[in-house]
């Protein structure tokens, strides 16, 4: 039998009917009271007051404290009422973040699993990918994709192959890969035909990434055009350009660069976790604190390797210290040429230095070239992706017809024959 305090049931009441404004605590303070009394019409008053005094809450364990009693409270609105699915779905989404930034990642990892049952399976993908469990994360992805789960987009197609590729499925990693470039050239000739420029920066940046992911499985002749194709369509934002008026959208850039930086990482494990490359957001704060954390050891192993000329292991440092920063701020879009051109700039003077090594030179060259796009530098990009293409081996065969619109090396986007990536 539960005894109910009337005087607290009362007190609740006059607070929420008076004329004055109730601060977050005393609302949180109020709805408990009145949530054990009527909770049809109070438990999901009591979820909201919960997170929203979390949110200005600056105690880590002050913040899970609530985030647990919010899951609870949200556990507890009944079946069928409007807005449970999606209460339960932010009470346990903060949970399991407040669980992550305490390092407590077992506990954090069941809270993602009972989000993936109730429909949201984000957070467990990233999990298992920042584990190492890519087969896992990638199968999650694919169901998603198959039940067509609201939101699986670009960015997450992005995710599905990079976490087929962690698992060494590269062949499904480059269709799901092909899929997301078809819809990128599509919208490309979209916009074109309606007179407007955009899109192509992105599908700049996918057709590089594609070639590193063919080049990484050994398709040689896959790389080369995907290249090709990329060199395309930077001629043609060099000779045209796109309005000026179009906003600076960093994130792609940034998503596929640090990508492009997994191998030199660590592997991921359950006792090693990194990042969950191929992912925009949502990383656990775990992880990205260790990630960011490597910096000054970075830093302090650069400067050795500067002093005693060990070029080519100098290089490779300055490019994870790169992809970190690139992390850390990019896509702040205030003073972004002048804040990452020394580290993209550094990484080309170095290879420079290694003429017995013109595939780092290709490297630095094309990591350059694909920030300067971000930064809308489309003249120098495309001279740096020229002279990157130039060092590379160029294959012997072939170029395989198939339907879809494609980018032309200066001759803009048409219709007909497309060599296929």
């Amino acid at each position: 039998m539960v005894t109910i305090d009337h005087d607290a049931v009362l007190r609740a009441r006059v607070l929420l009917l008076g004329s004055g404004r109730p601060g977050q605590a005393e609302l949180v303070g109020a709805y408990r009271v009145l949530a054990g009394v009527s909770p049809k019409a109070y438990a999901a008053k009591l979820v909201d007051a919960l997170l929203a005094l979390r949110y200005d809450s600056r105690d880590p364990q002050a913040g899970l404290a609530l985030a647990a009693e919010a899951s609870r409270a949200a556990r507890g609105v009944e079946a069928g009422t409007p807005g449970r699915t999606q209460r339960l779905c932010r009470a346990l989404d903060a949970h399991q973040d407040s669980l992550f930034a305490l390092g407590r990642r077992a506990e954090g990892r069941a809270v993602c699993e009972e989000l993936a049952a109730a429909g949201r399976t984000g957070p467990l993908v990233r999990v298992l990918a920042e584990e190492g469990r890519f087969g896992e994360a990638a199968a999650r992805d694919e169901e998603a994709a198959r039940g067509g789960t609201p939101g699986h987009s670009s960015c997450t197609k992005v995710r599905w192959a990079a976490n087929l590729e962690g698992d060494a499925q590269h062949d499904a990693a480059a269709a799901v890969f092909r899929g997301l470039l078809e819809e990128t050239r599509h919208e490309a000739a979209r916009h074109e035909a309606a007179g407007r420029r955009t899109a192509l920066a992105s599908l700049t940046w996918q057709l590089v990434h594609f070639s590193r992911m063919r080049e990484a499985a050994g398709d040689r002749d896959g790389a080369a055009a995907a290249r090709r194709e990329a060199l395309g369509v930077l001629e043609e934002l060099a000779t045209a350009g796109e309005p000026e008026n179009e906003s600076c959208v960093l994130e792609p850039w940034r998503t596929l660069f640090v990508l492009s930086g997994r191998a030199a990482e660590p592997a991921a494990g359950p006792e090693n976790p990194m990042p969950p490359f191929g992912a925009q957001h949502g990383w656990s704060r775990d992880v990205l604190d260790g990630f960011l954390g490597m910096l000054p050891a970075l830093e302090a192993e650069a400067a050795p390797l500067r002093q005693a000329g060990r070029l080519s292991e100098l290089a490779d440092v300055q490019r994870r210290i790169a992809v970190r920063a690139a992390v850390r701020e990019g896509t702040r879009t205030y003073l972004f040429q002048e804040r990452f051109a020394p580290y993209f700039d550094e990484g080309v003077t170095l290879a420079r230095r290694l003429p017995d090594d013109p595939a780092r030179l290709a490297r630095a060259l094309t990591d350059r070239s694909m920030f300067l796009v971000a930064a809308r530098s489309f003249e120098p990009a495309h001279a740096d992706l020229a002279e990157a293409v130039a060092l590379q081996p160029v294959p012997r065969r072939r170029a395989t017809a198939c339907p879809g619109p494609q980018v032309g090396g200066g001759g803009g986007l048409h219709r007909g024959g497309q060599t296929h990536v």
